[in-house]
C-alpha cells in the first residue's frame, strides 16, 4: 500500500525532502534555545555584565528568527508537497476508473466511488502532511529534549521514566479506543453519499410523489449516524488533553519540589535556577511530541482506512482491456454473434443470454422489439464491448471484439441509450463530443437530421446555449434528439438506439429514421424500440423473449409466423400507442 503511495508523489519528491530537512532544523534549534537561555539565567543570578547579557540575548533572537523561517519553510514546502501529493493520487485513481469497465464499476458503486476521490483523498492528504511534517518532527523532538533534559538536569530528568511510559500507555489505549469507530465512518460515508445522489437525481420523482419528508427523514438517518460514530471516537480522544495535562502538571510539581531542594541544599552546585528552567522546558516538549505522535497516530488510523480504499481503486484492474498486438482499423459495420452466451454474474445460475446467434451484414437496418429483462440492452452492448461474453464471440467487422484495441472498437460504434447523458456546458460543446472537430455547418446538418436544429434555434442562445447537469433544462426528447446528433456526427460504422426515440413522437421518429437512410447509409442501424412504427421497415427484425431471439425475419414474416410479434402489433395499432 505504501509503495502504492511512494509512486504518487512523483514531481513533488523535491519539496517533500526539503520539509524533513527544514523540520530537523526547527527541532535542533528548538532544544537548543533552553539550554541558552538557562546558561543567560544563571549569568543574570551571577551578575554578569549586561554585554553578556545582551550579547547570549541577541544569539537567542537569532536562533529564534532561524526556527521560525524553518517552521515557514517547512509549513510552505509541506503544503506544496502534501497538496500536489493529492492532486496525483486523484488524478490516478480518477484515471484508473476510467479504464474501468462496467463489471468494476458496478463492484465499488458510483456512491463509494465519489466517497473515495472526495473525503478519502482529504485524509490521506492530510496524512501525508502530517508525516512529512509531524511525523518528523514529533520523534525528533521527544529524542532530542529527552538527551537534552539528562544532559541538563541529571537526576532530575528521571521523572521522565514515570511520566512517559504512563502518557505513552494512556494514548495508545486512547487511540486504540477510537479506531473502531473511525473505521466504521466510512462505509457509512458511502450510504450517505448514495442516499444524496438518489435524492438528488431522481428529483422529480421524488416532488411528484411528495416524498420530500421521507428523504429528509432518511438522510437525517444516515447522517445521524455518522455523527454518532464521530461523537464516540472524538469523546474518546478528548481524553488526550486531561491525560497530558496531569503529566505536565505532574512533570512541574516534581521538578519544581525536587529542583528547590537540590538549590538549596546543594547552594546551586549540583544544578541551578536556569537549569530548572530548561527543565521545565524540555519536559514540556517531550509531552508535547508525545501528544502530537498521539495525534499522528490517531490520523494515520484514520487515513489506513482511506488508503486501503483508494489502493483498492489504484489496484483493481479493468476486467477488459485490449491486447498486446490489437487490432487498430475496423473493416466494415458487420455484426456476428456466434453461440453467444452472457452472465453478469459468472456465478449467476441463469443467463441473461443464451445461444445467440445472428449475422448482420454491413449498412443492413435491424430492428429489436422484446419484453422487459428479455436481453435486447445486454445484447447490444456485447457489441462496443462493454462487457465480455461467457460463452462463444462476438465479430464486428469479421473480427472478434477481443482482437480489437478498445479505443477503435469504441470509435466505430456509437451508441444512443434512452437515458443517455448531455453533460454541463453549451449544445455545441456536447455535440462536439461525436467529433471535436466538427464544424458548425456540419453540427447544423446532424441536428437537422436527428429533427433538433428548429428547438435549438428557438433558443435565444441556440447552439451557444447552456446545457444544466445531466441535461436537466431541456425536455426528454429534445436530449434524446440532441444525443442522437452527437451519435450522428461521429460518422459510425455500427450505430445503435437503444430505445432512444421514445420520448418522441411517432412523426419525428419516422423522419429521423428517414434521415439515417440518407446521412449515413453505409452504417449498421441497430434499433431497439418498444414501438413496432420504429422497425417496421427494418431489413431485419429480432423478437427477443428471455434471453434468446425467439424469432427473426422482415416485418410481414413475422406478422405471419411470430404470435409475440403479432400481439405486440395488434394491441399499438387498435386503439394503442399509435393513436395516444
Amino acid at each position: 500500500m505504501i509503495k502504492t503511495f511512494i509512486k504518487c508523489i512523483r514531481e513533488y519528491k523535491a519539496p517533500a525532502i526539503v520539509t524533513l530537512l527544514f523540520m530537523v532544523g526547527e527541532v535542533f534549534i528548538e532544544v537548543l534555545i533552553p539550554f541558552y537561555t538557562a546558561d543567560l539565567v544563571n549569568d543574570i543570578k551571577a551578575g554578569a555584565p549586561m554585554n553578556e547579557v545582551v550579547r547570549v540575548g541577541v544569539i537567542l533572537v537569532i536562533m529564534a528568527l532561524i526556527s521560525l523561517c524553518c517552521g515557514a519553510g517547512g509549513g510552505y514546502m509541506g503544503s506544496k508537497a502534501s497538496t500536489g501529493f493529492a492532486r496525483n493520487v486523484r488524478r490516478d485513481v480518477f484515471a484508473r476508473i476510467q479504464r474501468f469497465s462496467f463489471e468494476n464499476i458496478d463492484k465499488f458503486s458510483t456512491a463509494s466511488l465519489v466517497t473515495r476521490l472526495t473525503t478519502d483523498i482529504s485524509n490521506v492528504q492530510m496524512a501525508f502532511m502530517m508525516t512529512i511534517r509531524l511525523a518528523v518532527r514529533a520523534p525528533l523532538m521527544f529524542v532530542f529534549a529527552i538527551v537534552m533534559a539528562y544532559t541538563m538536569g541529571g537526576a532530575l530528568a528521571t521523572t521522565f521514566v514515570v511520566v512517559v511510559p504512563v502518557l505513552i500507555v494512556g494514548l495508545l489505549a486512547i487511540a486504540k479506543k477510537a479506531m473502531p469507530a473511525f473505521r466504521a465512518v466510512f462505509r457509512k460515508y458511502d450510504r450517505m453519499n448514495e442516499s444524496i445522489e438518489e435524492n438528488v437525481r431522481g428529483m422529480r420523482v421524488v416532488k411528484s410523489f411528495a416524498r420530500e419528508d421521507f428523504e429528509k427523514q432518511k438522510f437525517a438517518a444516515a447522517s445521524d449516524d455518522i455523527r454518532r460514530d464521530f461523537t464516540k471516537a472524538e469523546r474518546i480522544v478528548a481524553l488526550n488533553n486531561p491525560l497530558m495535562t496531569l503529566c505536565m502538571n505532574f512533570n512541574m510539581i516534581f521538578v519544581l519540589l525536587v529542583g528547590a531542594k537540590l538549590i538549596v541544599e546543594s547552594r546551586g552546585a549540583v544544578i541551578d535556577v536556569g537549569q530548572i528552567s530548561a527543565m521545565l522546558t524540555y519536559g514540556m516538549q517531550i509531552l508535547m511530541s508525545l501528544m502530537m505522535i498521539s495525534m499522528i497516530y490517531v490520523m494515520m488510523t484514520m487515513s489506513y482506512e482511506s488508503m486501503k480504499r483508494l489502493t483498492e481503486v489504484l489496484n483493481e484492474e479493468p476486467s477488459l482491456s485490449s491486447p498486446a498486438d490489437a487490432l487498430t482499423e475496423v473493416a466494415d459495420g458487420s455484426v456476428d454473434f456466434e453461440g453467444v452466451s452472457f452472465k453478469y454474474d459468472r456465478k449467476a445460475q441463469e443467463a441473461a443470454l443464451a445461444g445467440i446467434d445472428l449475422h448482420i451484414p454491413s449498412g443492413a437496418t435491424v430492428g429489436i422489439l422484446g419484453g422487459t429483462g428479455a436481453g435486447k440492452t445486454t445484447l447490444v452492448q456485447l457489441i462496443p464491448r462493454l462487457y465480455d461474453v461467457t460463452e462463444g464471440c462476438v465479430k464486428v467487422g469479421g473480427r472478434d471484439v477481443r482482437d480489437y484495441d478498445l479505443e477503435t472498437l469504441r470509435g466505430a460504434v456509437s451508441m444512443v441509450l434512452q437515458k443517455n447523458e448531455l453533460f454541463s456546458g453549451t449544445i455545441r460543446e456536447n455535440l462536439r463530443w461525436g467529433d471535436p472537430d466538427a464544424t458548425d455547418e456540419e453540427i447544423a446538418e446532424a441536428c437537422r437530421l436527428a429533427q433538433a436544429d428548429d428547438f435549438i434555434r428557438s433558443f435565444p442562445d441556440g447552439y451557444d446555449t447552456h446545457i444544466e447537469q445531466g441535461g436537466t433544462n431541456v425536455s426528454g426528447g429534445q436530449k434524446q434528439r440532441l444525443c442522437i446528433a452527437r451519435a450522428l456526427l461521429k460518422k459510425p460504422k455500427i450505430l445503435i438506439l437503444d430505445d432512444s426515440t421514445s420520448a418522441v413522437d411517432t412523426r419525428t421518429d419516422a423522419l429521423i429514421r428517414a434521415g439515417f437512410q440518407t446521412y449515413i447509409p453505409e452504417t449498421t442501424k441497430i434499433i431497439i424500440a418498444q414501438r413496432v412504427a420504429s422497425v417496421e421497415d427494418a431489413d431485419i427484425i429480432l423478437v427477443m423473449d428471455g434471453g434468446r431471439i425467439a424469432d427473426r425475419g422482415t416485418h410481414a414474416e413475422l406478422m405471419a409466423r411470430s404470435p409475440i410479434y403479432r400481439e405486440v402489433y395488434e394491441q399499438q395499432t387498435k386503439g394503442g400507442e399509435e393513436h395516444e
